[in-house]
C-alpha cells in the first residue's frame, strides 16, 4: 500500500500542478496539413555575437537544486535566446530548454519549449509568427490563428528568463492593462514599487513586480536598473514554492520570499475591500438552525449574537436577546456550524487566503512551508492586513539525502535543537518531520519539541515504522498510508512491489497485526489526518472522472481546470482493480481507526483548492461516521488536538466568531457542506461567492 499510495499521490499532486500550458509526452511538431514542421520551426538561424547572458540558480523551498542559463545573441536585425533550465527535485531530474527569436524590441518571432516542467509532466509546444497570423504547436498538432495587436510567447512559471524578457517587452510597449500570451492565455503585470534587499551586506534598491495568468495567483519579479531580473518568487508546476536568483543576489533569497508574502497579502487585503459582509462591530445572526458542532441536538430558529468578534450568546430566539443596534443576519432556512478546520494545508501562495474562506475554512494548519514566507503570510492576517484563515504553524525539517525538501537539515542533534528552537522562537506550534530524518534525529527534535511545549507531527521517514516514530515520540501522523504499512505482517526487504500491494489489499481487521496497530495508536494517542480526497484524485481516468466525484474541479480557475479534468485513458483492469482497491482500503482504514477511537482530523494536502476540504469530510461519512462525527473532524477534534478547544471549534458563549452558514442541512445529507455561503472569521462576515471569485474561482 505504502508504494501505490505514494504513487498515486505524485499523480494526484501533478495533476494540479500544472498551470497556464497544455502538458504531453515530448515529440516532434508536425503541420497539421502537411505533416511537416513549418520551415521556420525547423532550425535556428546560426547566431551572431552575444550581447546579453546570465545565470539563475533554482530553489525549491529555498533549497537550490538546479540552474537556468540563458544566451542572447544577435541575428541580423532580430535576436536569438537560448535558454537551459534544470533542476533535480528529490531524486528526479527535470530538463528543458526554450528558443526564442525576436526584434530588438522582444516582438516575438519565434518560440519553443521542450522537456519536463515537474518530476510528472512534460512540455512540447512552439509559436511561430508570420505577418499573416501565427502558427500554434501543442505536441504533435500545428493550429493556425490570428495575430494579437500586442502579445508574447510563453508558456508556464519556467524558464524565469521568458519572464524577464515578457517584462521587458511589455515594459517597451506601453505597459498594457492585459497582454496576450502564446500558445494561450492572457497575464496581467503590475509594478508594486521598490524594495531595498540586504545582498552581501550591501542594501540594494530594486523594481518588483508582480505577474498573475501564468500559473494560478501571482508571481513575483525583481528587477535592477539595468532591466535585468534579478530573482523571481513563484510556484512551480507541482504548485510548490519555487524560485530563481541571479547570480550575485543569492544572500537575499529569504528577504526576496518574505517580501513576496507581505506584498501578496496586501493586495489581497486591497481585493477583500470589494467583498460584501459585515464588519459591524455587533451582529445578530437570526433565524437559522444551529448545529454547535457539539453534541447537542440541533436548534431551530436560533440567534447567534456577535460582539467584538466573540461570540456572547446562542441559542434559541426565545432566550437569547438581540442587543440594541446589532446589525441582523437573516439565516432562515440555513444552518449555522462552527467554521471549518484544514489540518493538512500547504498555503504556498497567498490566493489560499481567500479559498480556505470561501471554503470556509477559518483555521488551517500549514504543514510545511517556507520560513520567512508563511510567517509574514500569518502575522499579515492576524494584523488584518490581509485576507484569510487564522494559521496554525508545523515547521518542517528533513535530514540529508537525495529526497530531501526544503533547507531546515537535522542530521546532528544540534541541528535538531537549532530548528527546533529557531521555529518555536517564531510561535510556530508544532514540529514536523519529513521523509530522509533519521530515528535519533527525529527523537531529538521530538524531546526539544515537547520540552519547549510542541507537538510533533509528520510522515514516517523512509526506514523507519509508525511504531518506531511514535516511541521517538511522534504525536501525529500525516498520510493514512503510514498507518496501512504497520497493519499487515511485514513484507521482506527486496519483495516484489505487488508483493507489499497485495498484503496491504489483504488487510484483515480482525488480523494479530491490525489489532495491534490500532490498539497501539489508541494507547499513543497519535493523531492522524489521512488525506484521502488526495488519494482518490489518483483514481482517476476517463472512465471515472475527477468530475464525477469532485465536482469542484469544474469550478476552479481555468489555469487549473485543463490539468485537473485532463486526465489519462483507464489502466489495465488489473492495475485499475489494484488502484481502487487500496483507495477503498484506505477509506475502510480511516473508518476502523475512528472506530476505535483514534482521533482523525481533516486534512486535504491541497488537491483541489477549498473543494477537497468538502471531499475529505464526504469520504470520512463513507468510511463509516455520522455527519456530525465527520464535521467535528473538521471542527471541535483538531481544534482540540491543537490545544484551541476552548477558543475554536463549536459555536459556543465566550469562544471566538469563527462559523459559517450553510444553504442546506448537512446532518441530512453530507454533501450540504459545499452550500457555504457565508463566512464569519473573528467577527468579520464575508459573503463566499465573492471570496471564490475573488482568485477566479466559479462561486457556482
Amino acid at each position: 500500500m505504502t508504494d501505490l499510495l505514494r504513487g498515486v499521490r505524485v499523480v494526484a499532486t501533478a495533476g494540479l500542478m500544472v498551470a497556464a500550458v497544455a502538458c504531453g509526452a515530448v515529440a516532434a511538431g508536425q503541420d497539421a496539413n502537411s505533416g511537416q514542421a513549418p520551415a521556420a520551426a525547423q532550425a535556428t538561424a546560426p547566431a551572431g555575437p552575444v550581447v546579453e547572458q546570465g545565470k539563475f540558480t533554482l530553489h525549491k523551498f529555498e533549497q537550490p537544486i538546479g540552474e537556468e542559463t540563458y544566451t542572447v545573441s544577435a541575428d541580423g536585425d532580430a535576436l536569438s535566446t537560448k535558454i537551459d533550465f534544470k533542476f533535480t527535485d528529490r531524486g528526479t531530474d527535470v530538463p528543458m530548454t526554450a528558443t526564442f527569436r525576436s526584434g530588438k524590441d522582444w516582438a516575438p518571432l519565434a518560440f519553443e519549449i521542450k522537456g519536463k516542467n515537474s518530476r510528472q509532466t512534460t512540455i512540447d509546444e512552439a509559436v511561430q509568427v508570420s505577418a499573416g497570423g501565427v502558427k500554434v504547436r501543442d505536441r504533435e498538432k500545428w493550429t493556425d490563428g490570428a495575430k494579437p495587436a500586442e502579445f508574447f510567447t510563453i508558456a508556464g512559471y519556467a524558464p524565469a528568463t521568458m519572464q524577464m524578457l515578457m517584462v521587458r517587452y511589455w515594459a517597451g510597449h506601453g505597459s498594457p492593462a492585459s497582454l496576450a500570451t502564446l500558445p494561450s492565455g492572457a497575464v496581467k503585470i503590475e509594478p508594486r514599487g521598490k524594495d531595498t534587499v540586504k545582498i552581501d551586506g550591501k542594501d540594494v534598491t530594486l523594481e518588483r513586480y508582480t505577474v498573475e495568468g501564468l500559473i494560478w495567483g501571482r508571481e513575483s519579479l525583481w528587477f535592477d536598473a539595468k532591466h535585468n531580473l534579478a530573482a523571481a518568487v513563484t510556484i512551480d508546476a507541482e504548485f510548490d514554492h519555487f524560485e530563481a536568483i541571479r547570480d550575485g543576489y543569492e544572500s537575499g533569497l529569504g528577504e526576496f520570499v518574505s517580501h513576496a508574502g507581505t506584498d501578496g497579502m496586501a493586495a489581497l487585503a486591497e481585493i477583500s475591500k470589494g467583498i460584501s459582509g459585515s464588519h459591524a462591530q455587533t451582529m445578530a445572526i437570526v433565524g437559522g438552525t444551529l448545529v454547535d458542532g457539539t453534541n447537542a441536538a440541533p436548534v431551530p430558529d436560533a440567534v447567534v449574537v456577535i460582539d467584538k468578534g466573540r461570540i456572547v450568546a446562542a441559542g434559541p430566539r426565545a432566550t437569547v436577546k438581540i442587543p440594541a443596534g446589532a446589525q441582523t443576519i437573516d439565516a432562515h432556512g440555513k444552518f449555522i456550524l462552527p467554521g471549518l478546520w484544514d489540518m493538512h494545508a500547504h498555503f504556498e501562495q497567498v490566493e489560499w487566503g481567500p479559498i480556505y474562506l470561501a471554503a470556509g475554512a477559518t483555521t488551517v494548519r500549514d504543514c510545511g512551508n517556507e520560513f520567512e514566507f508563511i510567517t509574514a503570510v500569518r502575522d499579515a492576517i492576524a494584523a488584518g492586513r490581509g485576507l484569510g484563515p487564522r494559521l496554525e504553524l508545523a515547521g518542517i525539517v528533513d535530514g540529508t539525502g537525495k529526497l530531501a525538501l526544503g533547507v531546515a537539515r537535522v542530521d546532528t542533534p544540534e541541528q535538531a535543537k537549532f530548528w527546533v528552537d529557531k521555529y518555536h522562537d517564531a510561535n510556530f506550534q508544532q514540529m514536523k518531520i519529513y521523509s530522509s530524518v533519521k530515528l535519533e534525529e527525529l527523537k531529538d527534535v521530538a524531546d526539544e519539541a515537547h520540552r519547549l511545549g510542541m507537538t510533533v507531527t509528520g510522515h514516517i521517514p523512509e526506514g523507519i515504522n509508525a511504531y518506531q516514530a511514535i516511541d521517538a515520540g511522534q504525536d501525529m501522523i500525516n498520510h493514512v498510508q503510514y498507518v496501512a504499512d504497520i497493519m499487515h505482517a511485514p513484507v521482506p526487504d527486496g519483495a516484489p512491489r505487488r508483493a507489499r500491494i497485495d498484503a496491504a489489499l489483504n488487510i484483515d481487521f480482525n488480523s494479530p497485526e491490525a489489532q495491534k496497530a490500532i490498539a497501539f495508536l489508541v494507547a499513543h494517542h497519535t493523531v492522524v489526518d489521512p488525506t484521502l480526497a488526495i488519494y482518490e484524485m489518483g483514481t482517476a481516468n476517463t472512465s471515472h472522472r475527477p468530475e464525477t466525484f469532485e465536482p469542484g474541479v469544474l469550478r476552479v480557475a481555468p489555469e487549473l481546470q485543463q490539468a485537473l479534468v485532463d486526465v489519462g485513458p483507464p489502466p489495465p483492469a488489473e492495475i485499475g482493480t489494484m488502484i481502487n482497491g487500496v483507495f477503498q482500503k484506505a477509506v475502510e482504514i480511516v473508518g476502523a481507526l475512528h472506530k476505535a477511537g483514534v482521533p482523525i482530523v481533516a486534512g486535504t494536502d491541497q488537491t483541489v483548492p477549498g473543494f477537497s476540504l468538502y471531499r475529505e469530510i464526504e469520504l470520512y461519512v463513507q468510511a463509516g461516521f455520522t455527519p456530525l462525527e465527520a464535521i467535528q473532524a473538521a471542527t471541535i477534534v483538531p481544534a482540540r488536538v491543537m490545544k484551541l478547544d476552548t477558543e475554536l471549534g463549536t459555536v459556543e458563549a465566550g469562544k471566538r466568531a469563527d462559523l459559517i452558514i450553510v444553504g442546506a442541512n448537512p446532518l441530512e445529507s453530507i454533501h450540504n457542506i459545499r452550500k457555504v455561503e457565508t463566512v464569519v472569521t473573528g467577527g468579520v462576515l464575508y459573503n463566499t461567492a465573492e471570496l471564490w471569485k475573488s482568485v477566479g474561482f466559479k462561486a457556482e
